[in-house]
């Protein structure tokens, strides 16, 4: 990053986007083609020197099948653990029900069982209650 007292987002984002891409095992030629953007183009985004539009963000993040929301709060939750003692709640679902309808029960249902999670953030462990 290029000395700023807190870095820029095209920075951030592109950390992001590059992080991805490593973790799915890609290339940049292969993001850059399933994009259609230059490999350059891709290059320069991930290395913060380009502020991609927003419909440059869409076809990359399209590319790596992650929502443009997604990556977005990948960059804040790494920014706000990095740079502030701040920390996002966790946010357990414990209904039964999973996003997109399908259907999922915690490990135990029983009345006063413990439910034990992990968050992403900062590691730190978080143990509830299940109360049905």
């Amino acid at each position: 990053m290029d000395g700023h007292l807190e870095p820029l987002l095209r920075e951030l984002v592109g950390a992001a986007l590059r992080d991805e891409r490593r973790r799915q095992g890609r290339t940049l030629a292969q993001v850059a083609e399933a994009a259609g953007i230059s490999m350059q183009h891709l290059s320069d985004v991930e290395r913060g020197r380009k502020d991609p539009s927003s419909e440059m963000l869409a076809a990359i993040t399209g590319a790596l099948a992650v929502g443009v929301p997604e990556l977005l709060l990948r960059v804040a939750d790494e920014a706000i653990v990095a740079d502030h003692p701040v920390r996002r709640p966790l946010v357990l679902d414990l209904t039964g029900t999973a996003a997109g309808g399908s259907s999922r029960r915690p490990t135990s249902g029983a009345p006063g069982a413990e439910v034990s999670a992990t968050s992403p953030a900062d590691r730190s462990p978080l143990t509830l209650l299940s109360a049905a």
